[in-house]
């Protein structure tokens, strides 16, 4: 074939493959068209540079939800109208009723496949379902309140690093980066929790584990606007050409590929050596024992018991680590908040004397409690997911909202292939669920919720920072006696306090996949907080 008859046939095939795209998307478009919803500015790219590359995390949907009550269209890639939602009933309906019919977008369970391979993080359908049922038996809740003993050693050491590092500064006072202490500090409760692995990362040990999470997320996941029209493509790319994007000759797509490779070499290893032990307590352990005993058909393959390990240990540190660092953030802010709580802490240990905290304990303390509920709902971590519709569908709303056309409607229709944005973020300012202050720090309110009133929707106090239904984190137990034990040993120990707000001090919320903490212009988590010894 000539090369110029060559050219115009790849030309054609190419404009009739961006036709049917474009077809597809104004079809699906159709059927929201009544909703009300931002204009969109770019056709080829939507609304994608003013939400998921947004300065900060919330600051068009927040915009949005006041204007457009809980469920709005905003435009995707190619003039493709999506459907963002923060109503409960609509996210419990996603979520807990109708949950395997609103699985991950490809691009968004292909981007997690890429960093965790063929764990439970990028399962769908019935392969989630067999990998949950067997990873269920190493989060059970007896087995995870035996871990507090090792949370406690670890933030005790946490505590015992600040004080080194405060007697060496002239003033007594420095900053630090809490991001960096606590992602080092919950890397190393996860290797010893998870894996029976000692990490080291609070000696700074050189541990190659460590490398692999510097700036995981900021290098492999801040692309750009441009990335968005990419990756609106991959939905109609077959699996195994998905597969190979992996080798794409650019900085992020490399930084996928060596992470990978390199957990699932340490993987392995910590694979056999859970092997050889046999009778260990941590979670590795626990879920080899459990799937040894599941029926052939049903268990994890070597592969996915392997990809498990990857998918533990990044869900397992920097979740906890960044709600933490929001959380002491809040305190700094709001001093009379962190005294409420240390002298709750104190009336604690004034009762039990020198003994670690209990469970119990944890619980009792009501105000530190509240506290941290409060900053996880300002702050989630996991702001947003995207799911699409396996099949034409209707998804109701708890709130009415008005169309253009001026209709008060309850409930909206959505036809298969419809992309909807859960805005988690905005669900957590939705004053029709937590009042009319709902942009505002007031722990009280988890003092005093009527849960009748609440459509059942988060796993933990109604939030949506461990997600919920057929997908919702099986470690948020995990999380929650972790955080508190870690919160109770810091604020016994230490006062937390703004620095001198500069534009080299100043945080940002920035909408990672993670909501990280940053200064603006400089590409890496920081969080610094003056910290002052209380003894």
């Amino acid at each position: 074939m000539e090369p110029n008859h060559l050219i115009s046939l790849s030309a054609f095939c190419l404009s009739l493959f961006l036709g049917a795209l474009f077809f597809r998307a104004r079809r699906r478009k159709f059927i929201l068209r009544d909703l009300r919803g931002p204009e969109s500015r770019s056709f080829w790219l939507g609304h994608q540079p003013e939400y998921v590359y947004q300065k900060e995390t919330g600051e068009s949907e927040f915009k949005w939800m006041r204007e457009y009550g809980s469920a709005w269209r905003v435009q995707g890639c190619m003039g493709e109208d999506r459907l963002m939602v923060a109503d409960p009933k609509a996210l419990q309906y996603m979520l807990h009723t109708s949950g395997y019919n609103f699985p991950k977008t490809p691009d968004t369970s292909h981007t997690i496949r890429m960093l965790t391979g063929d764990g439970i993080g990028s399962a769908q359908g019935e392969i989630h379902r067999r990998q949950r049922k067997v990873m269920a038996a190493a989060f059970s809740v007896p087995h995870l309140k035996t871990f507090l003993a090792q949370f406690q050693v670890t933030a005790s050491k946490l505590a015992q690093k600040w004080k080194d590092e405060i007697a060496t500064d002239k003033n007594h006072e420095p900053i630090l980066n809490l991001s960096e202490w606590l992602s080092r500090a919950t890397l190393d409760i996860i290797g010893e929790a998870g894996f029976d692995f000692d990490f080291g990362a609070l000696d700074d040990s050189d541990n190659p584990v460590t490398h692999m999470y510097e700036n995981l997320f900021v290098d492999s996941l801040y692309h750009g606007p441009f990335d968005a029209l990419f990756k609106s493509f991959w939905r109609f790319l077959p699996e195994s050409i998905l597969d190979l994007l992996v080798y794409l000759p650019r900085r992020e797509y490399r930084r996928f590929r060596n992470y990978l490779s390199g957990i699932r070499e340490v993987s392995r290893g910590i694979v056999r050596k859970s092997i050889v032990k046999g009778d260990g307590r941590d979670i590795m352990s626990v879920l080899l024992r459990a799937n040894g005993s599941e029926d052939p058909q049903t268990k994890l393959s070597d592969d996915e018991v392997v990809d498990q390990i990857g998918t533990l240990l990044l869900a397992g540190h920097d979740t906890s680590a960044n709600s933490l660092t929001w959380f002491f953030w809040e305190l700094a802010k709001h001093p009379e908040s962190a005294q409420e709580i240390r002298e709750e802490i104190a009336a604690v240990r004034a009762r039990i004397g020198a003994r670690d905290f209990s469970i119990a304990d944890l619980e009792g303390m009501s105000t530190m409690l509240a506290a941290l509920k409060e900053s996880m709902r300002l702050h989630p971590i996991v702001w947003e997911l995207s799911r699409v519709a396996a099949r034409d569908d209707a998804i109701p709303l708890a709130f009415p909202i008005t169309t253009k056309s001026g209709e008060h409607i309850t409930v909206i229709p959505v036809r298969k292939g419809t992309h909807i944005d859960m805005s988690f973020c905005s669900y957590g300012r939705l004053p029709e669920v937590w009042g009319e202050d709902a942009g505002e720090w007031n722990p009280g309110r988890f003092r005093h919720v009527d849960k009748e009133k609440q459509i059942s929707v988060g796993l933990y106090a109604n939030l949506l920072n461990f997600s919920g239904g057929v997908r919702g984190c099986l470690g948020w137990r995990f999380a929650m006696i972790e955080m508190q034990a870690i919160a109770a040993t810091l604020l016994e120990n230490f006062e937390f306090s703004l620095p001198p707000q500069t534009s080299e001090t100043r945080i940002i919320r920035n909408p990672l996949v993670l909501m990280v903490p940053m200064v603006e212009g400089h590409m890496y988590p920081w969080m610094g907080l003056k910290v002052r010894c209380l003894d």
